[in-house]
This record gives structure tokens, sequence and C-alpha cells, in this order.
């Protein structure tokens, strides 16, 4: 019996070295590091320090807290007491071309609307803003940090919502949702007061993950926040990743520390996080007779909710569109609406450019298969037990700052003698996706129906044939949609690219936020672009590749 029970945990306990020495091993080497004495009195004396740790305090949670209240108005307005469930994943369909966006794409395509000298005040010049050239306003990178935060409100808020409705499509949150709607409803509240007393408390409580993983993006962003974010003072990650890139070893674990007080901020920030959503879950639970039955849940006519989509989806549309006319244009000058000149020449670059391009894909596929593969054997083979206590192992990369989480890979690739080595690289890939990887698998993996696994069986079918004939073929639009997840991810890496490859890596999105910060418009838009692009083509086989099967009709 001992031999038996080891056998059955070996193959786990193989998954979970295998990814969780990698990932602890780099968060521990960053202690030592960052926990210099002379390092953090230099930290804190420093006259950037605080007016930094500022900037990063208000432009995340602002952030954060915006995301969070448009997301819950939109799914106010989705939600309705009565009514069918039809329309819930045409809507759901929509989140998966937002969500393929990446977030420095999203910043450059801002600047491009934003700029001075973008496409908003092109539309309003010369009349009725009498401008005849760019006026000097600080639209963009502007001191209150109030572009970042809008471009991290417009990036995460098709994510909750997308948690949101993966959440609530599941059959039995579904009926636990209108129920009590339907029972706040006879109680005599409006619409409006079922959802904010009852309906919302509800949900918030199982979009803490969500919750916090944007919370810990908003906090540490440094993509974003160089293309578009304030610089004087800058964020406290771009202080970090400025001091971190120094060659001088003390301003290194200068960087270092600063990295330990954005967790620390970011640990604080969290627990009051986890405070405010168990306060409105308090307050439910004084709410006599809600109970938990099971029904459906409804939407609302088009008409109700498609202003916000349709207002979300504009600002996407124009983003991109600015993106496109940027990368075919030439000389462009204030005011006209359109270029001049149009010219291919910043794909010609592109172009040129090839193994970027190349580099990109092979990685993104490599370290999204890798991802996807262990995700699979650790959902199939570990015990639900274990699933549960190392979930928080899997989701550091997630929830860990940017900067210290690229320290810690850093670290390791020195370590272990893969720095500036395609396999390093790899490997710091495949840890940043596993987590994403993980959340878009294991809600549909878990729902597969644990019969038909007995039917199987009574069928005299072994365990194999019943994953390679029944439950991954029923799995397949699920598998794809978490390969392309982990393949946008892997693109939109900035961080381990630049720091585990040493220089030697380029792919299109380290070119894109290099290129952000010099004069070659075209050719940054024609990057950023192709950022977007490369993801949208990843889904858009993954839809395909999972659409349902249709057999042919039976000869007459």
């Amino acid at each position: 019996m001992p031999v038996a029970r080891l056998s059955r945990h070996l193959v786990p306990f193989a998954l979970l070295l295998l990814v969780a020495g990698p990932l602890l091993w780099a968060v521990g080497s960053t202690v030592p590091f960052g926990m210099q004495a002379p390092a953090w009195a230099a930290l804190l004396q420093h006259p950037q320090t605080w007016p930094a740790l500022g900037m990063t305090i208000w432009t995340g949670l602002s952030a954060t807290l915006l995301a969070t209240g448009i997301t819950a108005c939109i799914l106010a307005r989705w939600l309705a007491p009565t009514g069918t469930a039809q329309g819930l994943d045409k809507w759901a369909r929509w989140m998966s071309p937002l969500l393929s966006v990446p977030h420095a794409a999203f910043a450059i395509g801002m600047v491009a609307l934003l700029a001075p000298g973008g496409w908003l005040l092109r539309l309003i010049s010369p009349w009725p803003s009498g401008l005849e050239s760019p006026p000097a306003w600080a639209t963009t990178q502007d001191p209150w940090g109030l572009g970042l935060i809008a471009v991290l409100v417009l990036k995460e808020v098709p994510f909750l919502l997308w948690a949101a409705l993966a959440y609530v499509q599941q059959p039995g949150v579904q009926a636990q949702l209108r129920q009590s709607l339907r029972l706040a409803a006879t109680w005599g509240y409006s619409d409006a007061q079922a959802w904010w007393r009852i309906g919302w408390p509800q949900l918030v409580r199982h979009l803490t993950a969500p919750l916090l993983a944007v919370l810990a993006y908003s906090l540490t962003v440094v993509d974003m926040a160089l293309v578009i974010g304030p610089t004087a003072p800058p964020t406290l990650s771009v202080l970090a990743w400025q001091w971190l890139q120094d060659a001088d070893p003390a301003i290194n674990a200068q960087g270092a520390s600063a990295a330990w007080l954005l967790a620390a901020v970011l640990l604080g920030c969290a627990g009051a996080l986890v405070a405010w959503r168990a306060w409105p879950l308090w307050r439910q639970r004084q709410v006599r007779g809600v109970t938990l039955a099971q029904y459906s849940i409804t939407v609302r006519k088009p008409d109700a909710v498609s202003a916000p989509l349709a207002a979300l989806l504009g600002v996407y549309v124009a983003v991109l569109a600015a993106l496109a006319t940027g990368s075919v244009s030439g000389p462009w000058p204030f005011p006209a609406l359109l270029p001049e000149v149009w010219t291919l020449h910043a794909w010609e670059g592109v172009l040129r450019s090839s193994r970027t391009v190349w580099i990109t894909l092979g990685l993104g596929l490599l370290s999204a298969a890798t991802a996807l593969a262990w995700v699979v054997a650790w959902l199939e083979w570990a015990p639900l037990g274990w699933q549960r206590r190392m979930r928080p192992v899997w989701m550091l990369p997630l929830v860990l700052p940017a900067v210290l989480w690229v320290v810690g890979l850093h670290r390791l690739s020195l370590a272990w003698g893969l720095d500036g080595q395609a396999a390093g690289l790899w490997l710091a890939h495949t840890l940043s996706a596993l987590p994403y990887v993980l959340i878009a698998l294991q809600g549909p993996y878990g729902g597969v129906d644990p019969r038909l696994l007995q039917v199987s069986a009574a069928l005299g079918r072994s365990r194999a044939a019943f994953l390679w004939q029944v439950k991954w073929p029923l799995l397949r639009s699920a598998l794809a949609a978490a390969l392309a997840v982990g393949f946008a991810v892997s693109v939109a890496q900035y961080l381990p690219t630049l720091y585990v490859g040493a220089g030697r890596f380029q792919t299109v999105t380290t070119e894109a936020v290099t290129l952000a910060s010099g004069g070659q418009r075209a050719l940054t838009a024609a990057f950023a672009w192709l950022q977007w692009l490369l993801p949208m083509l990843m889904f858009g086989l993954a839809a395909w590749s999972g659409r349902p099967r249709r057999w042919p009709a039976a000869a007459q």
C-alpha cells in the first residue's frame, strides 16, 4: 500500500518541483540582494523616493478603484432579476479581442490619440479650438498621472468583465445570483438597490484574485508607465527599473530595495482590498432570508447594455485605428487630420527586422505550449488538496511587483548559467505565462462531469483512452483559449526579455517600447500594431480550432 500511494503521488510531486523550485528560488534570491542596510538607507534618503511612492499609490489605487467601479456598473446593467439567459455568451466573446491588445501597444495608441499633436486635437483644429500648431499641453506623461490612470482603467475593465462573466456563467452561480435578486425585488428593492446591496456583494467575493492581479499590475507597471506615465516624479517602479539598470552595484541594490518597498506597499493595499471586499459580504450576511438556490442568470435587452460596451469598443477601435494610420504615414503636419503622404517604409523596416518577429513567435508558442502542458498535467494528476494549497505559489508571478519578479528571474538565470541564453528566456516567459494559463483552464477543466470517467471505465477503456478520446476533445476550445492566453502573455513580456535576455534577444514588445521614447512615429506604430496583431491571430486560431464540430447529414 505505501508503494502504491507513493507511485500515485510521484507525478504531482515531480510537477511540483519542476515549477515551485525555480519560482521559489527566484523570489528567495531577491531577499539578500534587496535587504542590504546601506541600500535601504540610501533609498529612504533619496529625494525622489517619497514623491515617486506617492505617485505610485495615487495612480495604482485610483486605476484599481475606477476599474472595479466601472465593471460593477456595467455588470449592474447586464444582469437583471427577470428575463432569459440568452446573450451572455455573446458579450463574453467580445472580451477576447479587447484582452488581446497588449498593454504597451494600447499605451502607444493612446499617446497617438491624446498627444498635443494627436488625433483628438486635430479633430477640433483649427476650428473651433483656433490651434494652428500643437500646444504645449501635458496631455501625456502629465505630472498628475491622469494619462497612466486612464490607460490602466481602459485595459483592466475588460479583464475584470471577462473574469466576472467566466464566473457567473457557471450554472450554480447563475442560479444563486438570480434567486437572490428576485428575492430582493419581492422586498421592494429596485434593480439598482438589489444589485448593490445583494448581487454585487455576492459576486465580488469571488473576484478577489482578479482584483489583486489588477491592483498588483497598476501599482508596479513599468512599460506603460514609460510610455504614458508621469516623469517628474516617475512612479516608483520606473525609478526602481532605472536604478536596476545602473552599472554601480550599490545603485543596483538600491533598485532592489525599491522593489521590496513596492512589495510592502502592495501587501498593505492588498490587505485593505481584502478588508474592503469582506465588508459588503458581512453586510450581506446581516440581511436575513437570502438563500442560495438553483436558478439561471439573465441579461438585459441589448439596448440596455450597448452604450457602455459600445463606448469601450469605440476607444479600442480608435486606438487601433491610430496605430494603423500612424504605421503607414509619412509627413503629417499639424493640424491636418490625415497624413500628406502614405508610405510603407515603416513596415519595410519591420520586414528587415524579421528575426525579431520570428523570435517573438517562437518564444511565445514554445513558452505557451510548455505552460499549457504543465497546467494540464497538474490539474489532471495533482490531488485537489495539493492544488488548493499550492495555488498561492503559482500566483507569485501575477501578484509580485514586476521589477521584483524580474530581479529574481535575472538572479536565477545568473545562478543557473542561463543569462543571455535562449533557454533562460524560455524559462522566464514560461514561468510568467503559467499563472494566466492556469486561471484560464482550471474552471473548464474542473467542470468536466466526473461521471464520464466512470462510464468510460465501465466500458473497459483505460484512463489514457478516456483522456485522449473523451475529456481532452471536450476541452478542445478551453485548451486552445488557454494556449492563446499564454501566447499573448509571452508576447507582452518586456522586463523579463530585457533582463534575462541580456539584450541579445529582441521582441516586438521591446522594440515598440524602446522606439516609443524616440521620434520614429511610424516605426513605433508598426511594431505596436504587430504586437497586437500576433495575439489577435492566435485568439482567432483558437476560436477556429475550438468551434463545435458539424457532422454531415446521413445519406437518405
